[in-house]
């Protein structure tokens, strides 16, 4: 982000004090000048904001093509810290356990309060953070993910730019195999926020969402899923400016380019619905 060198350095301070093997570091300046940086971190400069997921793709590419000088990537936001130590060692263990575990989804809490909002334990039964299980998606900010998905899928959507990225690799990885943990005892501390703080996100959560059922649904899943998030949109009464920015993003998820088109298999759906989230929710 460029506006939080204390929270940065305060991360990568808790990535140093990580048990086992030292973890390499790159940060990425998404448009915006870095602050000085300990030594040994790798840093890339870009010259205009390339979102979100276009940031964490120069990231894993600066690992070498589809991060393969390293095993695993770790991506933690630049406001969160690791309190634990171990992290890291349990990451590795985790997949080193399970040859088909693609994806690592962390728990975050509030530094202060200590407690999970429910958007981000990435299932529909959220009620409980502290328990751990298999899941369909994966939160941003602080998750590890097998590089070997990336070379075998492809990086981050860079045109979404913010919302829905995660799901949209999510569910190209669950297609192609891999698997999916929620891990409640691998700990991001990060303070409590609104997503609705971004002044785009009615209109890019719309977009998107459309976006990603025309890349990845069946045919007949499209109205489906689109038409059940339009209804919990009404639902949930926004004011009158959010549901305008909503309508229109929904709208030009129709219009605009969503990038290619690999609508997963049928057995990827009733994959999806055991797992507790068929994709038409």
């Amino acid at each position: 982000m460029g506006n939080r060198p204390e929270e940065l350095r305060a991360l990568l301070d808790s990535v140093a004090k990580q048990d086992g093997a030292p973890v390499r570091v790159v940060v990425v300046g998404n448009g915006a000048p870095l602050p000085e940086l300990p030594d040994g971190v790798r840093t890339v400069e870009l010259p205009e904001n390339l979102g979100i997921p276009g940031g964490r793709n120069v990231g894993i590419e600066a690992f070498g093509p589809g991060g393969s000088e390293v095993d695993v990537l770790l991506f933690l936001d630049d406001d969160g810290l690791l309190p634990n130590n171990d992290t890291a060692e349990l990451v590795r263990q985790a997949f080193a356990a399970d040859p088909g575990l693609g994806i690592i989804s962390f728990r975050i809490a509030d530094p202060d309060t200590g407690v999970t909002q429910r958007r981000h334990v990435p299932r529909l039964r959220a009620s409980d953070p502290m328990r751990s299980s298999r899941v369909t998606t994966f939160l941003g900010g602080a998750n590890a993910v097998r590089t070997k998905v990336f070379q075998q899928v492809g990086g981050l959507p860079d045109e979404f730019f913010y919302a829905h990225e995660e799901t949209d690799l999510a569910w190209r990885a669950l297609d192609a195999g891999w698997m999916i943990d929620y891990r409640a005892d691998l700990v991001l501390h990060h303070p409590t926020t609104l997503p609705s703080r971004h002044a785009v996100y009615h209109r890019m959560v719309a977009r998107n969402r459309v976006w990603l059922a025309r890349r990845n649904l069946p045919l007949p899943l499209i109205p489906l899923y689109l038409g059940i998030w339009l209804l919990l949109t009404l639902a949930r009464r926004p004011s009158r400016p959010a549901l305008r920015a909503w309508l229109g993003g929904f709208r030009e998820g129709w219009t605009t380019p969503c990038g290619p088109r690999r609508p997963m298999k049928w057995r990827t759906v009733w994959r999806l619905t055991r797992l507790g989230r068929p994709p038409v929710v």
